[in-house]
Formats: C-alpha cells, sequence, structure tokens
C-alpha cells in the first residue's frame, strides 16, 4: 500500500515536471512519461479497490459471524442494526416498534441483496498461510455442473469395476437385477424426499444432516448426523481397500509385505492392512495439507470414471463384430488359474515330439496325480462369447455356494474322482466367501450412495430449488441405466464361470470387466485405480466437516473439541478422529466385509430422510411449502421401508447393531438436554399426537382404575421469586415417579404490565427448582390483583381438556397466626372450599421442609395412615404411590380406623384386613378405639383462648375507641366470672403443650397490656413496654405467677382466672374435645412414623367460624413431625376389582 502511494506520488511529480529530465528525445520521453502515468493511477485505483474490497469483505465476514446470525430469522443475511429502520415522518405511528417489527421495504431489499458463501471445502481454499484471500467471485454453477456431475462421480465407483461382474455371475442376471433394481428404486424414493425438503428453504452446509436435524429435531438429527458420518467414514475405508485391492492384483501383483498363496489366508490380510494404512496416511496428508488439490483433481478422477464407462460399452458393441481372443482353461467342469501354465492340454508338440506340459508338474507328485485331472481332459472356452453366443440364457439364474466350492461350467461333462481327500485343489479357482443373496445386497448397496453431493453444495448452484430434484434425479437416473445396463451386458457377453471369477485368476489376473473393454484392459485398471483414489479422498475430506458441523451445533457435549481446528476453520482434530475410525475399517483387510457395514449407515440415514419427509407432509406445517411438487407421503413411506427392508436383508445383525448405536445416541442427547429449537417435524407431531389425545380423552369420563393423582403444586416464591419450599417438589416427584401430570405454580400479587419481568425471574426459579428436585412437568406463573383470586384462577383453569389437574398439593401455612401475614389464613380456607366445590383432592403438607429429599433414603420406620371418614380411598393410594419411589421404598404401611362405643372393633379389623387384601395393598392393620368421655378442662380451656383469639382478631378491624371498649368487656368478663367447676379441672387445664402465640401490633398490645396487668406489681408497671405481648396460657407461666405471689395468692384469686365455661359455644368445644382426643390417640400411636396421613375436616359452612378452623387443625396435628393432611374429591378412586 505504501509503495504504491509512493509510485502515485511520483507519478504526480512528473506530471508537474518536478523530475529532473535528461537530453534524450522529448517526443519518446512523452510517450514513456504518459504510459508511466497511466500505470501509475491504475495500480493506485486498483490499490484503494483492492482496499475497500478488503473493508467490505471483513464486514461481511464480521456480520456473518454475528450472533445475531440465527436460524429463527427470516433471512440469513439479516442484520441487528440498533438504528431505526424508517426515514421521515410518514410511519411515525409505527415508530416505537421498527426495533422488532422491520418495514416491509426493509426486508425485501434484504432478500433481494441474499448472498450465501461458498459452502463446504471451498471456503477453506480461500485461506493460505493463515491469511485471508481476496477471491474473484466464482459464477454460480447450474445443474450439470452444480449437481449432476457430482452425483455421478459419488454414485458410480469401486463396486462397479470389480465387484458387479462377481454380482452378476452369483446372483445371475435376474438376481442381479432384482438388487439393482431395489437399491435404485430406495435411492431414487430417497431422492424424491430429499428433493422436497431441500427446496423447502436454503440448506446451509451440512447436506443431510441439516436437512434431518432440522427436520426431525436435535435428537434424531444427532443419531442420523452420526451414522452418516461413520457411514461415510467406512466408505473412505471401503474406497481404500479397493484401491489396494487393484493394486497388488493388477498393476504390481508380486510386491507383497508377506508372502500369500492365495487371498482367503492371514498373509493377503496383513497385506492389505499394512499397504491400505500406507495410502490412508498418505491420503490424510494430503488433504491435511490443503484441500484444494483434492478438488482440482476431482475432474481429473471423474474423467477416468467416465472413460472406463465408455470402454466397456465399446468392448460390448466390438463383441458383435469380433469377440476378444481370451480363453478359459477347464479342467472337466472345473475351471483353472492359468498363472502357472501356458498350454491348456495335457501334452504338446514340441518339434514333432509329444511332450509333457506343465499341468502334469502342477497335479503330480511323488509319481502320483490327481485322480480328476487324470480322469477329465482339458477344454478352452470363450471367455467371452459375445453378445449373439446365446450365453445369456446360461447366465440368467444364479449360482451360491459355500467358502471354497470350485468354480464349475455346469452345462460340461466330468469324471468325479474316486478319493477326493488326495485331490490337489490349489490350482483351480474357488469362491473365496460363501456367497447367498442377502449378501450380495449388502456388497452392492454402496454403489448406489452419493446422492447427497448436490445437496451439499446448494449455496454454490444458481438455482438450488431447481438444480437439486432435477440434477439428483437425473443422476440416479443415469447411473441406475448404466448399472441395469451393466447387468444385461456382462451376462450376455461374458462366460458364467469367468463372471464369478471375482479376482480374474483363470483370464491372466486381468479384471473381468478389463476383458471386455476397448482398446485395452488397463482403460479399467487405471480407471477403476483412480477413481477408487479419488471417492477415497473425498471421504476423508467430506467426513470431518461433518463431523466438525455436528461438533459446532453443540448437541452432543463430548464432541464439542471436533468442532475446532485449524486457523482457516480445517477440522484437524475431525480429522484425526476419521483417520483413526477409517483404519479400523482398513483393519478388517476384507472390501466384502466393510460394504455391509456402511450400507446399515447409509441405508439409516436415507430412512430417516423419508421419515422426515413423510412427517412434513402428514403435518401440513404452514412452513412446509417446498418448491418440488412430485412427492407423496406415500412414496416417503415407501422409501422408509425399502431402506428398513434393506437394512435387515443385507445384514440383520448389522441392522441391529446400527439401531442400537443410532438409539443410544439419541438417548443420549435427550438426557443432555439439547435445549435446540428448529421448527423439526417431531415437535409438530408431538403437538399432533397431544391434541389428539386430550380431545380423546375428552370423549369420556376417566375409569376409576386409570385414576392416579393428577397434581397442581401451589409454591409459595420468596421475596427473591424463588421457592421458598423446594422440599415440595420433592414430594411431588417421590408421589409422581415421573408419571401423570403435574403443573407447579406461583401466584404474583400485582399486574401483569408491572411485574412481567419479575414473572421471567420466577419461571426461570420454578424450573430451575424442578430440575434440581428432578420433578418432571409444567411451571406457570400468573400475576393477580389479590393471591386468592390467583389461586382461584389456577385452580379452575389449569391444565388443558383431558389433562387437567384433579388433586391441589401446598404446605401449610406456618405463618398465618403472624400479623404480617393477615390474608394467610382466609386464602387457605377459601383454597380448600374451591378445591371441595371442584371435586379436586387436596393434599396439605405440614412441616413440609421436614420432609426427605429424592437423595435420602429412609432405611425403616412406617408410613401410617389415619382412616378417620372415607375419602374415596385416596388416603389408601397414596402411601402405596409413595413406596414406588426409593426414598419410601422401605418403609412399611399401616393403617389406623377409630371405633366408637357401639362399633364391634374385632370384626371391624377383619373387615378392613380383607378389603386392604381385595385392594392388593400390603398393609398392617388396627383398629384403635375411641370411648367416650367427659370434656376435660383442659377442652374447655383451649376453646376460650381460641374464642379470645378469634375475638381479639375481629377487634382488630374496629375504631380505635371501639377496640378499646371490646377489649375491656372481654378483660372484665375473662376475670370477674366465678366459676362451678372442681380446682383439679382448673389444674388439668394446664397440664400441655404452650398455646400457639398470637401477635399483636404495639398499639394495640399496650392497650391490653395495660388493662390486664393492673393488680401486678409496680415494677412489672414500670418496665418498657415490649413491641409485642404473647396472650399465652402455659403451665411454666401458672409456676411463674405462683412464684411471685406465692405469699399473698388465695385459692379464691385462682378460681376467679377461670374462664366462663358455659358461656363458650358448644360446638366449638365438641370440636376441639374431637381435636385433642384424635390428637392423643395419633401422637401414642405414631410418634415414631416417618409420614402420617390424616383425613382432613371441612371448613364450617357457616364463615363465622373459620378463625377457630385453623386452631382445630392445629391441635389435631400438634406433635407430630411429618403430616400429610388429605381431603379426598368426592368419587372413588380405587377399586378391588380388576
Amino acid at each position: 500500500m505504501y509503495a504504491v502511494i509512493f509510485l502515485h506520488v511520483h507519478c504526480s511529480w512528473y506530471k508537474l515536471g518536478l523530475l529532473p529530465t535528461g537530453s534524450a528525445n522529448q517526443q519518446k520521453k512523452r510517450l514513456k512519461g504518459s504510459l508511466y502515468l497511466v500505470t501509475c493511477q491504475v495500480l493506485f485505483f486498483t490499490d484503494i479497490f483492492y482496499c475497500t474490497q478488503c473493508s467490505l469483505l471483513n464486514a461481511s465476514i464480521s456480520e456473518h459471524d454475528a450472533e445475531g446470525q440465527k436460524e429463527s430469522t427470516p433471512f440469513l443475511n439479516a442484520d441487528n442494526s440498533s438504528e431505526p429502520d424508517y426515514d421521515g415522518k410518514n410511519m411515525a405511528l409505527f415508530e416505537e416498534e421498527m426495533d422488532s417489527a422491520p418495514m416491509v421495504s426493509s426486508l425485501l431489499s434484504k432478500l433481494a441483496n441474499y448472498t450465501n458463501l461458498t459452502q463446504g471445502v471451498r471456503e477453506h481454499e480461500e485461506y493460505e498461510d493463515g491469511v485471508r484471500k481476496v477471491t474473484v467471485t466464482v459464477p454460480p454453477m447450474g445443474t450439470f455442473i452444480g449437481v449432476y456431475l457430482p452425483c455421478m462421480q459419488n454414485i458410480l465407483g469401486v463396486i462397479l469395476f470389480i465387484r458387479l461382474s462377481w454380482i452378476v455371475g452369483t446372483a445371475g442376471i435376474l438376481g442381479s437385477f432384482a438388487i439393482v433394481s431395489m437399491c435404485c428404486i430406495c435411492t431414487l424414493l430417497t431422492a424424491i424426499s430429499m428433493s422436497a425438503i431441500a427446496t423447502n428453504g436454503v440448506v446451509p452446509a451440512g447436506g443431510s444432516y441439516y436437512m434431518i436435524s432440522r427436520s426431525l429435531g436435535p435428537e434424531f438429527g444427532g443419531a442420523v448426523g452420526l451414522c452418516f458420518y461413520l457411514g461415510t467414514t467406512f466408505a473412505g475405508s471401503m474406497y481404500i481397500l479397493g484401491t489396494i485391492e487393484i493394486l497388488l492384483t493388477y498393476i504390481i501383483p508380486y510386491t507383497r509385505v508377506f508372502e500369500a498363496e492365495n487371498r482367503e489366508g492371514e498373509a493377503w490380510a496383513n497385506n492389505m492392512r499394512v499397504f491400505g494404512t500406507g495410502c490412508l496416511l498418505i491420503m490424510a496428508l494430503i488433504v491435511f495439507v490443503g484441500v484444494k488439490y483434492v478438488n482440482k483433481l476431482a475432474l481429473v478422477f471423474l474423467s477416468c470414471v467416465i472413460l472406463s464407462i465408455l470402454a466397456t460399452y465399446a468392448g460390448v458393441i466390438k463383441t458383435l463384430i469380433e469377440p476378444p481372443e481370451v480363453n478359459v482353461c477347464l479342467v472337466g467342469n472345473r475351471s483353472l488359474k492359468n498363472n502357472m501354465f501356458e498350454t491348456c492340454a495335457k501334452t504338446a508338440m514340441v518339434e514333432n515330439v509329444t511332450v509333457m506340459t506343465q499341468l502334469w508338474d502342477l497335479f503330480c507328485s511323488n509319481e502320483t496325480c490327481d485322480e480328476y485331472f487324470e480322469f477329465n481332459n482339458l477344454t478352452q472356452i470363450k471367455a467371452i462369447p459375445g453378445l449373439l453366443s446365446g450365453v445369456i440364457k446360461d447366465n440368467l439364474w444364479g449360482d451360491y455356494g459355500p467358502a471354497g466350492t470350485m468354480l464349475e461350467k455346469k452345462t460340461l461333462p466330468s469324471v468325479p474322482a474316486t478319493d477326493t481327500s488326495k485331490e490337489i485343489v490349489k490350482h483351480y479357482v474357488f469362491n473365496d466367501i460363501t456367497t447367498y443373496f442377502t449378501l450380495l445386497v449388502g456388497i452392492y448397496f454402496p454403489s448406489v450412495t452419493g446422492i447427497m453431493a448436490g445437496s451439499n453444495r446448494s449455496g454454490d448452484l444458481r438455482d438450488a430449488q431447481r438444480s437439486i430434484p432435477v440434477g439428483t434425479i437425473m443422476a440416479i437416473l443415469t447411473t441406475s441405466f448404466i448399472y441395469i445396463s451393466c447387468v444385461v451386458f456382462f451376462g450376455a457377453c461374458i462366460e458364467g464361470v469367468v463372471l464369478r471369477d471375482k479376482f480374474g485368476d483363470s483370464i491372466g489376473q486381468i479384471p473381468v470387466i478389463g476383458i471386455l473393454a476397448w482398446p485395452s484392459p488397463w482403460v479399467i485398471v487405471i480407471g477403476s485405480f483412480f477413481s477408487c483414489c479419488g471417492a477415497g479422498l473425498q471421504s476423508l475430506t467430506g467426513a470431518p466437516r461433518l463431523l466438525q458441523a455436528i461438533a459446532r451445533d453443540g448437541i452432543i457435549p463430548f464432541l464439542q473439541v471436533f468442532g475446532h481446528g485449524k486457523s482457516n476453520g480445517e477440522p484437524t482434530w475431525a480429522l484425526l478422529l476419521t483417520v483413526g475410525i477409517c483404519e479400523i475399517g482398513i483393519l478388517i483387510a476384507s472390501l466384502d466385509d466393510v460394504a455391509p457395514i456402511l450400507s446399515m449407515f447409509f441405508l439409516m440415514c436415507y430412512l430417516f430422510v423419508n421419515l422426515a419427509c413423510a412427517v412434513q407432509t402428514l403435518l401440513r406445517a404452514p412452513n412446509w411449502r417446498p418448491r418440488f411438487k412430485f412427492y407423496h407421503w406415500t412414496l416417503s413411506f415407501l422409501g422408509m421401508s425399502l431402506c428398513l427392508s434393506l437394512m435387515f436383508v443385507s445384514s440383520w445383525y448389522y441392522a441391529l447393531v446400527a439401531m442400537v448405536i443410532a438409539g443410544c445416541i439419541y438417548k443420549y442427547i435427550e438426557y443432555r438436554g439439547a435445549e435446540k429449537e428448529w421448527g423439526d417435524g417431531i415437535r409438530g407431531l408431538s403437538l399432533n399426537a397431544a391434541r389428539y389425545a386430550l380431545i380423546h380423552l375428552e370423549e369420556a369420563p376417566l375409569h376409576t382404575k386409570n385414576w392416579r393423582p393428577q397434581l397442581l403444586v401451589l409454591c409459595k416464591p420468596d421475596t427473591d421469586l424463588s421457592v421458598k419450599h423446594p422440599r415440595l417438589l420433592s414430594f411431588t416427584s417421590q408421589l409422581k415417579a415421573g408419571k401423570g401430570l403435574t403443573i407447579v405454580c406461583s401466584v404474583l400479587q400485582g399486574t401483569y404490565m408491572t411485574r412481567g419481568q419479575d414473572v421471567k425471574t420466577a419461571e426461570k426459579s420454578l424450573k430451575a427448582a424442578m430440575v434440581a428436585e428432578k420433578t418432571k412437568g409444567f411451571h406457570h406463573v400468573v400475576v393477580s390483583s389479590n393471591l386468592r383470586d390467583g389461586f382461584s384462577v389456577l385452580i379452575q383453569s389449569a391444565g388443558l381438556g383431558g389433562m387437567k389437574h384433579n388433586s391441589v398439593l401446598m404446605a401449610w401455612p406456618a405463618a398465618w397466626q403472624q400479623a404480617s401475614e393477615p390474608e394467610s389464613r382466609k386464602n387457605f380456607i377459601e383454597t380448600i372450599r374451591e378445591t371441595t366445590s371442584a371435586h379436586q383432592a387436596l393434599l396439605v403438607a405440614k412441616n413440609i421442609d421436614h420432609f426427605p429429599d429424592n437423595s435420602q433414603r429412609l432405611k425403616e420406620g412406617t408410613i401410617d395412615v389415619w382412616w378417620i371418614v372415607h375419602d374415596g380411598g385416596l388416603l389408601m393410594l397414596l402411601p402405596f404411590l409413595l413406596r414406588q419411589h426409593k426414598v419410601w421404598r422401605k418403609c412399611r404401611m399401616r393403617i389406623f380406623t377409630v371405633a366408637q362405643m357401639d362399633d364391634n372393633s374385632i370384626q371391624m379389623k377383619k373387615d378392613l384386613q380383607m378389603f386392604v387384601y381385595h385392594l392388593r395393598i400390603d398393609a398392617v392393620v388396627e383398629v384403635v378405639e375411641m370411648h367416650d368421655s367427659d370434656i376435660s378442662a383442659f377442652t374447655y380451656e383451649k376453646t376460650l383462648v381460641m374464642e379470645q383469639r378469634s375475638q381479639m382478631l375481629k377487634q382488630m378491624q374496629l375504631s380505635r375507641t371501639e377496640r378499646e371498649r371490646e377489649i375491656q368487656s372481654i378483660t372484665d368478663v375473662s376475670r370477674g366470672s366465678i366459676k362451678r367447676k372442681k380446682p383439679s379441672a382448673f389444674k388439668a387445664a394446664y397440664q400441655i403443650q404452650p398455646v400457639t402465640i398470637l401477635c399483636i401490633p404495639e398499639n394495640e398490645a399496650q392497650l391490653i397490656h395495660d388493662r390486664n396487668t393492673a393488680s401486678h406489681s409496680d415494677k412489672t408497671a414500670n418496665s418498657a413496654p415490649p413491641d409485642r405481648v404473647h396472650m399465652t396460657w402455659t403451665k411454666d407461666k401458672l409456676i411463674s405467677e405462683r412464684a411471685k405471689q406465692k405469699e399473698g395468692m388465695a385459692v379464691k384469686d385462682m378460681f376467679n382466672m377461670r374462664p366462663e365455661w358455659e358461656t363458650l359455644n358448644q360446638s366449638n368445644v365438641r370440636r376441639m374435645h374431637t381435636a385433642v382426643k384424635l390428637n392423643e390417640v395419633v401422637k401414642k400411636k405414631s410418634k415414631e412414623s416417618q409420614l402420617v396421613l390424616l383425613n382432613m375436616p371441612g371448613p364450617p359452612k357457616n364463615k363465622k367460624g373459620d378463625e377457630n378452623y385453623m386452631e382445630f387443625l392445629e391441635v389435631l396435628t400438634e406433635g407430630l413431625d411429618r403430616v400429610l393432611l388429605v381431603r379426598g374429591g368426592g368419587r372413588e378412586i380405587i377399586t378391588i376389582y380388576s
């Protein structure tokens, strides 16, 4: 740049005459000066243009790599500029929406200027020595160059040249025609499905992996993508083995590391391994050094394939005129290897003397000759009789056989040997492997793969949506015609024993197609050699980039290291892994064994391409609008079925292994939770299936046998919007074990407009807590003007259709007595009424923070069910469900029921045992007798304190004057009443635990304190008033008061402190009596149990008693660690019938 600027300045000085001039010819000098000036200007402006283009290119690259380039945007090159996308005030009405909804004109402009970077390998050619160079814009390719020829090059390959003639000879013309037809129809149907997917939008780099993953989701995409990668890698192994086989058999047959008498021994396999590994390393080095060399040689490799095919057709035509003079020597009807002799006869005339030929030396040793050789004559037949010879009739049917079977011409007579144990068979041509139809299918199928080559270059095409379908289908039709015509021509021109000679041993170690080709067999040998080399290089080039694309998607975490490479993007680590896997295929050392392996992986890939098209077509998604119209879901389904059939036909055990590998990858991606949303068809299929299931569920009511708790879990958020009681979610997962419906909800108070961000934060907290506690289900946060309405909305509307909750799980409101949360009691009781009205079950977990989490294992203990009233059987079902979880699995279940005075407890126990037996529940049954007894003073005292507290809570809502008057009246009545009960009864009233604290605000507390402590000592009156006064009746307080006033207190004063029990509400007294007595029994029996399940009594129908209802429940569960209060939904949910 600086040199050009200097040159430009120098030119300017020259123009201005500032440079010194000599005495030369002025005209010649001006001419040279003008040329010099023009050259300077051109170089200057060229440099400016170069710099500008570099800047634009760098900006384009930065823009392409920006985070805003997401698949969810309408266009790949859409930018995320923060500047307003409008000019002027014509659209001022929409100016606030411009950032999220740009103008139509801007989107159309981006569409018109849309460009896609050159994909695949060509991206890496733009780098050299770590510096990105500006490349000349390459004109987009058309259908012929961009799709047709690449597909032809990938489809035609090693199988055509070194295995197809053997397949024809072994399976016969009809069998071979069936094999070729099945495989070609399979690829044709797959190409139709692929064309529909590829024309449904832009297909970036990744080819089939991109299409499958974006159509079927990350799980299927990752599984099939890796299978396709493995298939491509093993294809490289197959091509390298084909290269080495051609090299060691036909080009340099005597170059061996290990001496091998035949191709069936271990020495031959070791030669294949050694030379194959060396060839792999050379190819890997070429790919590592520069991919551009592979691309430049691609045309050479394709030319070799085309010339070889043309030579074959020319040879077929030549057989009509003059068949080749190539003969096969037969002993009897057995084919001989001709590399050890020259004359196909037992004797020969040499200078008019009959002499023994070399064959006697081969078949005789120690004056003992092979009987079969002695008994049969030698016959020479033409290897290629010609197209009009009628040999096609002999080659119509197959000739399968086990390994070691000698090749025989069935139409020739032969005399069998009497002692076959002494036969010398090593000079005959025989089968190296056991042959059968399904094996040939697996070996042949790789010859029709490669149909994805066009879709992989979609970014290089002028019109991809037209070129991909036309080019791919035309390539398949062309190659299908070539294969079918070769099947017919081989069977019509070549002798059957020659066709079955896999390596050409009977014709002088020349490829069978080579003796048919014109003008020379070396056309086929050299052409097939370079074809295999080119295909191997292409596999080693494409497979690492496919693995890199999968790794960069991030759906398989342990593959992320293979997403990195050199500074120019070359996938170095992926290439190393590819070489390692390819070496595994080479160590197999047999092309016939490797071919079925890669057939499995390619067939699985094609299967899912067809599945993706069928799913998208059947779902009729709005975005499914392919340009290619000649598709139908039946064709895709047929292609999918054919792929699956060919997998098991080729090799059922390889098919199972491939499916297990794909399944393991699928479950791994699903387990790791690939959070990718690609708008795939599986998600749409899930939505359709869910819709169908929901509609079907509403057609008939749920049967009792199918009932299970579908939970609506009401979680209370903390001040930081995190879950306050995470153990509630742990208990949910233990109860559900991943089955049924779980909806975890929270309610925020306010309006959605002001708390929208809080809703998102709370939902993230809910989701994180559910993941941490392994709770499977849905989460939702609603905003309501008050919590009560929010709970009501959730109870009424949570769920959808038949997937609605039937049970509500919530934590016990421990703070219901605190003045800081005055609405918690009311919300709780109203929630109970809501669930009852909705015929939903209610589960209330008390002391939820003491419940075990999912990591704990309760080694022993019991789950105690206190069955007081029948609630539909929910109390019986819940412990059974809990014991399915590993936390509660070792706990025993006990069922308690209460018998009254007029009940026969013995018969009740027998009946209950029989009922539990019919329910198929393992539990210990016990009947507890609760005899009628007088209501104790303790019960009266508890009721009095409860009613006093309720009245005080009511008075807190009155005005200050009324509050003072009411509190004074309550206090006077309490202290001035005269009781008629025995002192012992009053004493018994205090043999209790402390009554729950009532917290009252400071001003009310001070008033109560002043009015109730007038008779206390002066030091109490002079002390500073506390913030809150606790109105409690405890044994400790009584002892303290006695200690303070031991001298002056008389028995009359003690009696004066007793309340007026006769004025109490008798209904409340009876309820308190039940709660106290039942609590005593439960504590006696279930004090040490791991969990206690109790029937939850319903709230009073008269809302005036709501204040007392919570007290009853507190007394009922007092002294118990883990309690689950259960209230049924009003229907039978457990049955004894099957």
